[in-house]
């Protein structure tokens, strides 16, 4: 008797599986979330554009989600799924990528993507490290980590990303871990239906290459982590910042209305094109 079909494998380019995510590794655990969220909402892929740059989260969508996709230059994904909100107001945009791109080189794009409210869905998978070129230090590397480029630990503190959004003006910010499925699951519906830039951080496993770095080589050992790291945002904001070394907030940072950039832009460019039309009338 042949098996039932997994519906989440409407979403999926079949033609191309099995998949290449290195075995334990948390993009698949992505793109099954992203899948889920995409089908409570019932949305139509053909009515989304899904962006990412270079790395292994880039793969999440492009060529694994069944939607048009972009796979950009690297750090440029937020740029590239501006230009297609900008033309396409009517599309839902949905960039996925990881740490490296979108808050190393891509990171000025992210801030004023957030300042200006642009109507995008942004998903950072965030490995800590550039996993798919040799293991760099990454801006979100934990403070004395060994990697290919800080042979004698990391000395730099590591990025906030999702803080560091949520001030930019972004509407929707939060964080999960992929052990928290159901609650990524729920905060994806969110970001994608609220109008204006949602941003969520997802902390997610790389046993191959960061993994070895820290002593974790299974994608279990690093779930395991992530339930006894995380902390819940309300319970984080009642303690002193030094009880907070070492864990991982998670929850809601940011839910809030404001005006959309892409909707402010054409208002604007359709109230000037009507002005010239009129002035050109009353000249004829």
């Amino acid at each position: 008797m042949s098996q039932p079909r997994n519906q989440m494998m409407n979403y999926i380019r079949e033609e191309i599986m099995p998949h290449r995510f290195c075995p334990g590794c948390g993009c698949g655990t992505v793109l099954n979330v992203f899948t889920n969220a995409i089908d409570n909402l019932k949305l139509d892929p053909v009515k989304m554009v899904c962006v990412s740059g270079i790395g292994c989260s880039a793969w999440i969508p492009s060529p694994y989600f069944k939607s048009d996709t972009l796979h950009t230059t690297h750090g440029r994904p937020i740029a590239f799924a501006t230009g297609v909100k900008v033309m396409r107001p009517d599309l839902k945009v949905v960039v996925i990528a990881g740490d490296g791109d979108v808050s190393g080189i891509g990171g000025n794009h992210l801030i004023h993507a957030a300042r200006r409210n642009i109507d995008l869905s942004v998903f950072m998978v965030n490995n800590m490290i550039y996993g798919m070129t040799g293991g760099q230090v990454a801006p979100t590397t934990p403070t004395g980590v060994k990697t290919s480029t800080t042979p004698h630990l990391n000395i730099e503190p590591p990025f906030q990303v999702a803080e560091l959004v949520a001030a930019a003006g972004a509407s929707y910010v939060a964080r999960w871990t992929t052990y928290h499925v159901f609650r990524l699951i729920k905060a994806m519906e969110e970001a994608i239906t609220k109008q204006g830039f949602s941003f969520i951080e997802i902390v997610s496993q790389c046993p191959d290459n960061y993994g070895r770095r820290i002593g974790l080589r299974t994608g279990v050992e690093f779930l395991k982590m992530f339930k006894k790291q995380a902390i819940p945002i309300d319970k984080a904001r009642e303690l002193p910042e030094e009880k907070l070394e070492g864990r991982i907030i998670v929850g809601k940072l940011r839910d809030r209305e404001r005006p959309e950039y892409t909707s402010e832009l054409h208002r604007v460019t359709k109230e000037q094109v009507d002005k010239i039309k009129a002035e050109q009338e009353k000249i004829s």
